[in-house]
């Protein structure tokens, strides 16, 4: 769709403005805020890691044969258990999935689980939220029923893209507790409780068990540095 550079500037500047984008920056996610975690990171933060997962994740996986170098249509090519016998991936969907999924928040707010909040009202909330957005870039715009599509689209689980995408949303939170332990020495095993099993993709699981691996192996650096420490100690009191 071609547009002009007239309208293209202030359909964007009114757009930005309108539907305060700028709160996905500004919000930071609950769950690190609750335990403590210093300088947490923000909504947008959270969904931009994982549009670079989907972006990384794509470079290896090229069928380049269906595709040839269309790069915003690069596909990941792996096996999976629903949905067969489509067996790749659009990664421009995914990506747009990843920068779509919590945009619900910007009006919301990131409503977490210890907010006792029910699915029933947390979706009603969210799916609010996404009509208003969609009507303030016009109920019949391109943009709009794009967005409302996508998000309805993750949250239904609904396609290989959102399965994807929703375990690129745990994979982005474990790994993020995993960097804040070994950042700021606390313990944040409740985030790796909550995802353990629930990986749906062979990729997932992959990216998971080698973040848990990471995470185990700096532990028991840790703590052997520690029981040196002590013996050390004890060695000098004596």
């Amino acid at each position: 769709m071609l547009i002009t550079l007239q309208h293209a500037h202030t359909s964007f500047t009114a757009d930005m403005h309108r539907l305060e984008w700028k709160m996905l920056q500004r919000t930071k996610r609950t769950g690190w805020i609750r335990k403590g975690v210093t300088g947490p990171e923000s909504i947008a933060d959270h969904m931009y890691r994982m549009g670079m997962m989907a972006f990384i994740s794509s470079s290896s996986s090229v069928d380049s044969n269906r595709l040839g170098a269309a790069s915003c249509c690069e596909v990941l090519a792996y096996t999976w258990r629903r949905f067969k016998p489509r067996t790749t991936l659009s990664a421009c969907r995914c990506i747009k999935l990843a920068i779509v999924h919590d945009v619900a928040e910007a009006i919301v707010g990131d409503i977490a689980p210890s907010d006792n909040v029910t699915k029933e009202v947390k979706t009603q909330l969210e799916t609010e939220a996404l009509h208003k957005i969609r009507d303030m870039l016009g109920a019949d715009s391109a943009a709009g029923q794009e967005i409302e599509a996508l998000w309805q689209e993750y949250e239904d689980g609904n396609s290989p893209e959102a399965l994807m995408v929703k375990d690129f949303d745990k994979l982005e939170m474990i790994l993020q507790a995993q960097e804040y332990e070994a950042e700021q020495d606390i313990d944040l095993q409740d985030f790796f409780d909550s995802t353990k099993g629930r990986f749906t993709t062979l990729l997932g699981q992959s990216w998971a068990k080698e973040i848990v691996k990471r995470r185990a192996d700096k532990q028991g650096v840790a703590h052997a540095k520690s029981d040196h420490g002590s013996s050390q100690s004890a060695k000098q009191t004596q």
